[in-house]
């Protein structure tokens, strides 16, 4: 299956937390959309592996996604090589998405940043005829999608553009906390950790009112660009 977008994610619920709304609009508007998780977060202090898959797959649900992928690299210790770089490029070269989303480029978190230019290395490298690589026995051929963005996650980066997220956020909230392990859940007694009180889902929808507030949104995700975009009308933008 090709897909419009797929969105590469070092930990399964970083999409969730920073693209989801996007993902869903999108997929509203009749794209296909995807996401591959780079680790299984096995270094999460709470929840397991098997937990994590099940909230990965409930979330894709409540999301909409045509395919979600997980890499099994090793959740704090991946690095940027040639093997990873392949497993990268051959998911780019399965679903040929026109959009990539990464993680951000800097963040709390060091496999966010690591992740980030990781795919945008791989994105490029997808497009070299050289490189060969082969999906379920069969050569791949070479592509490049047209843009990588990054969404932004936990440090603050002001964005180069943003998307109306006004209309999915219930559903973007609900996507988040498929992962009841990892955010609040006054039923869960598991240790406290920076993302698993109620304040941080309160800081996400408050980052979301500060990123809508200059487009003239109520709710916005932000983004970075690699490289600048370019428009035929300025009418195209808000």
């Amino acid at each position: 299956m090709e897909l419009d977008i797929l969105a590469f994610a070092a930990h399964p619920d970083d999409v969730e937390l920073s693209a989801s709304a996007t993902l869903m609009h999108h997929i509203e508007k009749g794209y296909k959309v995807g996401i591959v998780d780079l680790t299984e977060g096995e270094l999460g202090s709470r929840g397991t592996v098997e937990t994590r898959y099940a909230e990965a797959k409930d979330a894709s649900e409540i999301m909409g996604l045509s395919e979600r992928v997980n890499l099994q690299m090793a959740d704090g210790f991946f690095e940027i090589n040639e093997l990873n770089k392949r497993l990268i490029i051959e998911q780019i070269r399965r679903f040929r998405p026109k959009v990539v989303l990464a993680n951000a480029i800097s963040d709390r978190h060091p496999d966010h940043g690591r992740a980030a230019k990781l795919v945008s290395e791989a994105a490029y490298y997808a497009g070299l005829t050289k490189i060969a690589t082969e999906w379920e026995g069969a050569p791949q051929k070479a592509f490049r999608p047209q843009a990588v963005y990054h969404y932004i996650q936990d440090y603050s980066i002001t964005p180069d553009f943003v998307v109306d997220a006004t209309p999915y956020v219930e559903r973007k909230m609900r996507a988040i906390t498929a992962f009841k392990t990892q955010f609040y859940d006054p039923a869960n007694d598991g240790p406290q950790t920076p993302i698993s009180g109620k304040d941080f889902l309160d800081f996400i929808l408050s980052r979301m009112r500060h990123f809508g507030r200059p487009a003239g949104y109520e709710y916005a995700e932000g983004f970075t660009v690699e490289r600048y975009p370019g428009v035929q009308d300025f009418f195209d933008l808000d």
